[in-house]
């Protein structure tokens, strides 16, 4: 495909890119409306809270583990192909976990998925950075977010409708269709790209990376479950996921190839962008996974409702995303990524005023806040890491900026998700004391588990419903309140660290800014050539 068919078709090749996206964004955004049905052990798999934690977090560690060596694979073999080899195991994984029969074979095909996933996501934005020249990639960068805020809205009524009508499985083989339709379209419409010197492929960093981070959010997780800190099959594992996380990261700095380049981080542009996409991911994962259970168990309503309540969340995303290069370029990254922050913090600060009876419109006020903070930050801190490194290196930036996603989503289901658990267990403690010891420590797990004990006690067991739901929202109203600080900080660093807005160039320090870009162009371009000689 010639530059010239490229550039006239480069908004359909963005279409294109965006259906792949779609496929992701929308399990994602249907799991948190399945996980209460997925919970029940009549008409689910009876999975207990840390299971669902883990179903969430094997798709997100493998997925964050293997971004960059995708990315990598991608720019050799290239990045169409590994897309559509991408969008084959997503859908394959989709597949397994529809027809899961057990909580264990769900998390493992959620890891196949999670293969899938991350085939998928550094070739769309190494694609479109090398479809779109510099004045029209922050708009495009703008769309492509915008999807994630159309996945969104789509996931949880699209699950809820499904979950209404067919069996839990239903919201995962709605996965199926969606990757063979991309696929084929990637096939006919997208260009093939490679990178002229592609890096080797690290395979001690990936694996480090992996049990590193399995091993951490394992301590993390097992606290939470168990309530208590303090206990060896806790911190053993958690202190070893930090040791070799370290380790990991000095290793990364030794060699040629890295999996992750900690390197790139020495920039402070790219490591506050980074750092931005971190901690808006770390309070959505987290908040994402107890509000499902709020609507659901605390308020009562059905998947569908739920799923419905979501769309305002979307819609913020949807209105401001595209806008959000226009807001840069008007305030500058710092207001416009510091601002979607502090939103994000306001809307998470606002869910501890939640309670049993409050009224709905309250819940989806913040929906639209957060949602709107979201759609102003997360793309303005894509586009400035994409922008600080050369187009050659899009891979790189894809991979780092997605790493950063995933990671935080589950270090936020499992750091958010432990404080909740242990929260409710203690504050429900009381009303469980007349219980058997066997009944009392399962009625403890989650929300969940303590309303199945009651529906097995029949009318002796009604007693746990009431206080049920208020421990809950106690806990709910902790957990909150740490995530807001952490956006609270997060937002000042930003404000810190971030470039304000530019001052308007002269003509003259313009030329001599583009023939200065031209010329490292052509010296690195150079260097690959010399290196292909050199094979």
């Amino acid at each position: 495909m010639d530059a010239q068919t490229i550039q006239r078709r480069r908004w359909v090749i963005l279409g294109v890119l965006v259906v792949g996206l779609l496929a992701i964004v929308i399990d994602n955004t249907v799991l948190n409306v399945a996980l209460k049905t997925i919970a029940d052990p009549a008409g689910g798999l009876g999975a207990s809270q840390s299971q669902l934690e883990w179903a969430i977090n094997s798709y997100t560690l493998v997925f964050a583990g293997l971004l960059f060596t995708f990315g990598v694979i991608g720019d050799r073999i290239g990045r169409k192909r590994m897309l559509v080899i991408g969008l084959a195991l997503f859908g394959l994984g989709s597949l397994l976990s529809a027809y899961s029969h057990s909580p264990d074979q769900l998390v493992a095909a959620r890891a196949v998925m999670g293969f899938g996933g991350a085939a998928v996501m550094p070739q769309t934005l190494s694609i479109i950075s090398n479809v779109f020249e510099p004045r029209e990639r922050a708009r495009a960068i703008g769309i492509w977010a915008a999807a994630v805020g159309v996945g969104v809205a789509i996931g949880p009524v699209l699950g809820g409708a499904l979950l209404a009508r067919f069996w839990w499985g239903s919201v995962f083989l709605i996965n199926v269709p969606v990757t063979v339709i991309g696929a084929a379209a990637v096939l006919a419409l997208v260009p093939e790209s490679r990178n002229p010197a592609p890096g080797k492929i690290d395979y001690l960093g990936v694996l480090g990376s992996v049990i590193g981070l399995v091993l951490l959010v394992y301590g993390i997780v097992q606290g939470g479950d168990t309530g208590s800190w303090v206990r060896g099959d806790v911190l053993i594992p958690a202190i070893a996921g930090l040791a070799v996380l370290a380790l990991f990261a000095w290793y990364e700095t030794r060699i040629g190839h890295p999996s992750l380049d900690v390197r790139l981080f020495r920039d402070r542009r790219l490591s506050a962008s980074v750092g931005v996409i971190a901690l808006l991911f770390f309070c959505m994962g987290g908040v994402y996974f107890f509000i499902s259970f709020y609507l659901q168990n605390v308020r009562g309503y059905s998947p569908l409702h739920a799923g419905l309540l979501a769309i305002p969340f979307a819609l913020g995303q949807f209105i401001v995303s595209p806008r959000s290069a226009g807001l840069v370029a008007r305030f500058g990254a710092r207001a416009v990524a510091g601002g979607g922050l502090l939103l994000n913090a306001l809307a998470i600060a606002g869910y501890a005023f939640l309670g049993t009876s409050t009224p709905i419109w309250v819940l989806v006020v913040f929906y639209f806040i957060q949602g709107t903070g979201l759609g102003a930050a997360v793309p303005t801190a894509t586009a400035a890491v994409m922008e600080v490194l050369p187009r050659e290196r899009a891979g790189a930036g894809s991979a780092l900026t997605n790493t950063a996603r995933q990671v935080a989503v589950a270090l936020g289901v499992a750091v958010l998700g432990s404080v909740l658990a242990q929260s409710y267990r203690s504050t429900l403690s009381p009303s469980l004391a007349a219980l058997p010891a066997a009944a009392r420590n399962a009625a403890g797990q989650s929300i969940s588990a303590t309303q199945a004990v009651a529906q097995q006690l029949g009318p002796a067991g009604r007693f746990l419903l009431a206080p049920a739901g208020t421990a809950f929202v106690d806990a709910m109203r902790v957990t909150t309140i740490s995530a807001a600080v952490v956006a609270v900080l997060g937002g000042l660093a930003v404000m810190r660290w971030l470039p304000g807005r530019a001052r308007r160039a002269s003509i003259e320090e313009q030329v001599a800014a583009e023939v200065a870009a031209a010329e490292r162009e052509l010296a690195q371009r150079r260097g690959q050539a010399r290196q292909l000689s050199e094979r």
